[in-house]
């Protein structure tokens, strides 16, 4: 089923590309395409008036179920650059039929270099491992647009310079809390977990939801870890977040992994983290 959709947005792309002058940049910006919101910071922080950004996956929806529609692969015929997040389920299910719309397209994996720990894709969620990510996409522009290097360069050593502020501001954040064990209905943060010295309890395992035997497990580990607060994020149900807090007297919370302003989301994360767990 999903080849024959592809196959008809594929159709479609052709239609869309007759109707339409092939341009190389659109409004002198050229176009790159991302997987997920926040690459979009990361891109635009340093191609700025140079680029024009398109994000495959929008607000609200779920890397892992989410097909991309026929003005998406319209933008893809037209882009110079796909930066891959790498390892979502997203790339796996579409990546290779995405880029056989645009042969001409650079597609670069912004995780090269970064030691993926079991299937956790999440890298986007520690600032140092964002340092690498916007490396690569510093490296892939210069590429795609040599003329530009050194505005690229320049770009890059200014956002690097802010993720480095943001990881100090993390760690005052996070510095003051007396729990460093949270419990969070998807394993979004097991790469901040490791950063800032804290443990994430997932509710959600492999992408399946807890039976009522695991239910009860959760509740009796929150207890034991005095947890008065379940994290949600705004992508998933949060039912059985809901069921746990219900049964521990506590609350849930919202911190969002797929947030488009990626500093100012990943402050409001530590300091939402540090609100509670003190």
């Amino acid at each position: 089923m999903v080849h024959v959709k592809f196959f008809i947005l594929l159709l479609l792309t052709a239609f869309f590309a007759g109707c339409v002058t092939h341009e190389e940049h659109l409004g002198g910006r050229m176009q790159i395409a991302v997987s997920i919101l926040p690459q979009k910071e990361f891109v635009d922080s340093i191609g700025k008036d140079k680029v024009s950004v398109t994000v495959m996956i929008p607000p609200g929806a779920s890397p892992a179920t989410y097909e991309p529609s026929p003005g998406q692969l319209k933008d893809i015929s037209r882009a110079k650059l796909y930066v891959r997040i790498g390892h979502i389920p997203f790339e796996k299910t579409w990546m290779e039929r995405i880029a056989s719309a645009n042969r001409d397209m650079l597609v670069v994996d912004s995780s090269k270099g970064i030691d993926i720990v079991g299937n956790d894709p999440h890298i986007w969620l520690s600032p140092a491992l964002v340092k690498i990510q916007v490396k690569q996409i510093r490296d892939a522009l210069i590429e795609v647009d040599p003329d530009n290097r050194e505005y690229y360069i320049r770009n890059t050593d200014e956002y690097i310079r802010k993720l480095d502020d943001l990881d100090s501001d993390i760690r005052n954040n996070l510095s003051g809390i007396k729990n460093r064990k949270f419990m969070v209905f998807h394993p979004a943060w097991g790469y901040f977990a490791r950063d800032y010295q804290l443990e994430q309890i997932p509710i959600e395992i492999e992408g399946k939801e807890p039976s009522a035997s695991d239910l009860a497990g959760l509740v009796d580990t929150a207890k034991a870890n005095n947890i008065t607060v379940i994290f949600a994020e705004p992508q998933f149900n949060s039912e059985s977040a809901r069921v746990i807090a219900g049964e521990i007297g506590g609350t849930v919370a919202i911190i969002d992994p797929l947030a488009e302003n990626y500093i100012a989301n990943m402050y409001h994360v530590s300091e939402t983290l540090a609100r509670y767990l003190r």
